[in-house]
């Protein structure tokens, strides 16, 4: 969840109220918000000779993008509190002059083809504000713009433009103006050079670097406002003397451009002369059917139960008490004229995480207080909930193997691939393993089609404790399997490896026949006397196999017939010397593996 730093000071005094810390974390515990820090009673840095105020550090939930700056958080905690009303917010066309156009070329699709925007009219800044519009910008390219990958936002202090404003793409040499708080002329090939080492414009040049055009919004004198989603151009910088402000979104995604617009002007149209009003901008963008004014600050209606509200809050709340609740948490809510059981909502358009009558429900909760719902026991659970089969039967194995005294074992799914096929002495098909496009380290290429490697790198780790050491795994591995859909499956194995002075060949065997005994699988072998009887639906038997992994003469594959058909299942045996040298294990090692789900 992002954490946002307010000035404890400044926020007390919005709120009309001092609290204590404790006061103000429970304050925060009932509004659905987290006090992560108080800095009042901790060392404070000296900036320019003076020490930093006392900041709150609050913990905001993922969904509430209306409370990234300060603004927000003491608009809903006042009405939270019920120290103010609703806001009313409105968008209201220019009186003198024409709305401000923003004319989109058919080009910007070919890298990021919406844009939205808004004029905030005669805003007041102090440096504070001016921080804050600055912060919460930051912090809504962070999180909901997916660090400006999906919406960049621009700002300009719209009496240094002028109207009518163009979006375009042109190739990166054509574009060329001074970036913000530079002094020197660049183009879109020279910028890429002089920001490719900056900290904090560097990681954003990607975006766009590899594009035959660049996205670039002009006013009618063709000077460059922006080179969206890199830079703001200096020409159209905002300061805190800035009264008019001009605001521009480029994106990939037209609902989250529209959400945020929608914040920024909601914010910060408090501090302007006529308090959340909004001036909009006609897009013109023909193209693709997207020509439309902007903002749309019209709330959203919705209806919601009044019977599924009281159900899972386990109350018994009228429907002018539900309104009541919701109008703490900003909504504007009245009974339904059509029906007793239905309450008309009316979302604000700062709230576009409500998308259902739950979301409407959890805020009715909060409101009433979550510590004040009535906790009861359910009378009937939902659902009945009951193991995969697949997860049963390990669970089954892994008990079994527990009990006779063998240590289980989780080691990564992911492996190199020499430790998977050449340090096991087998080779890859290439039509075997699943293998990662782009792996981040030699560690980290294919996923796992044997549990050996990891049993191995296990022993190799712990090879300092006492031996023997007997570990074992029952876990999935991954094969290709082009018929399918996503081009490959799982299958659960269980695996086995004993360390020691002796092979332990005879402790792997007994280990697999206590499992197989476990399964009610019956030896099948030609010495008298040792036929298993009652168990003719499920047998199996071992032979020797000759296996590059194991030592020669010692290894068998593992042979199961169930239901008529016959498998082979498995291997088990004593490790090659040069298996062993590969994983640096000095002493002998005996591993079992087999395929468990076919006794499903």
């Amino acid at each position: 969840m992002p954490t946002i730093s307010v000035d404890k000071t400044a926020l007390f005094e919005a709120l009309g109220q001092e609290y204590t810390t404790e006061e103000f974390d429970e304050l925060c515990f009932e509004f659905g918000i987290e006090l992560d820090e108080d800095t009042s009673n901790t060392e404070r840095p000296i900036i320019n000779g003076k020490q930093e105020p006392a900041q709150l550090k609050i913990e905001i939930p993922a969904n509430r993008y209306d409370m990234l700056c300060f603004e927000g958080i003491q608009l809903m905690l006042n009405i939270f509190r019920e120290k103010r009303t609703l806001p009313n917010y409105r968008v209201v066309a220019p009186e003198k002059g024409k709305i401000q156009t923003i004319t989109v070329l058919k080009e910007t699709e070919k890298v990021r083809e919406f844009v939205s925007g808004a004029v905030l009219r005669n805003v007041k800044f102090t440096q504070e504000r001016y921080e804050s519009f600055i912060a919460l910008q930051d912090k809504l390219h962070q999180n909901l713009a997916r660090q400006r990958t999906l919406v960049a936002i621009g700002t300009h202090d719209l009496d240094t433009v002028q109207g009518p404003f163009t979006y375009e793409a042109l190739p990166p040499e054509e574009i060329e103006f001074v970036p913000l708080n530079q002094s020197k002329r660049m183009n879109g090939v020279e910028l890429m050079k002089f920001y490719e080492n900056d900290k904090h414009l560097g990681r954003y040049l990607n975006i766009i670097r590899n594009s035959e055009v660049y996205p670039v919004i002009y006013d009618s004198r063709r000077t460059v406002c922006s080179l969206p989603p890199i830079i703001n151009g200096n020409h159209s910088r905002i300061t805190t003397k800035t009264r008019n402000v001009f605001i521009e979104c480029t994106a990939k995604d037209r609902t989250k451009v529209e959400i945020v617009i929608n914040m920024l002007v909601a914010m910060f149209s408090q501090y302007t002369d006529e308090q959340f009003t909004v001036e909009p901008i006609n897009i013109v963008s023909e193209h693709n059917k997207q020509s439309r004014q902007v903002p749309d600050l019209t709330p959203k209606q919705m209806q919601v139960e009044v019977s599924y509200i009281n159900g899972c809050c386990g109350l018994s709340l009228s429907p002018q008490e539900i309104c009541d609740l919701l109008k703490r948490m900003a909504f504007n809510a009245n009974p339904s004229k059509s029906s007793k059981d239905l309450i008309d909502v009316h979302v604000p358009p700062t709230r576009a995480d409500i998308l259902h009558q739950c979301d409407i429900m959890e805020d009715v909760a909060i409101a009433y207080g979550f510590n004040k719902l009535p906790r009861s026991f359910p009378s009937k659970s939902g659902t009945v909930a009951q193991p995969l089969m697949i997860n049963k039967l390990s669970d089954i194995i892994r008990l079994e193997a527990a009990m006779a005294g063998w240590s289980e074992v989780m080691p990564l799914i992911l492996c190199s691939h020499d430790e998977n096929f050449a340090w096991l002495n087998r080779k890859d098909d290439g039509s075997t393993a699943v293998k990662l496009a782009n792996p981040k380290t030699a560690e980290y290429q294919i996923v796992r089609t044997s549990l050996l490697p990891g049993l191995l790198k296990t022993i190799r780790e712990n090879k300092h404790h006492s031996v023997p050491i007997k570990i074992f795994e029952v876990s999935d591995v991954a094969f290709k399997q082009l018929s399918l859909e996503r081009k490959s499956r799982n299958e659960r194995h269980f695996a086995a490896a004993w360390y020691g002075r002796s092979s332990g060949f005879e402790v792997v065997h007994g280990l697999m026949d206590r499992v197989m005994l476990m399964l009610k699988s019956a030896f099948i072998t030609s010495e008298e006397g040792l036929e298993a009887k009652g168990t003719s639906d499920s047998s199996y038997w071992i032979e020797e196999v000759d296996d590059p992994t194991f030592f020669p003469g010692h290894a068998a594959s593992i042979h199961l017939k169930i239901g008529g058909k016959e498998h082979v299942i498995g291997t088990f045996g004593i490790l090659h010397p040069t298996v062993l040298d590969k994983f640096e294990l000095r002493y002998p090692v005996s591993t079992l593996e087999m395929n468990i789900e076919v006794f499903l």
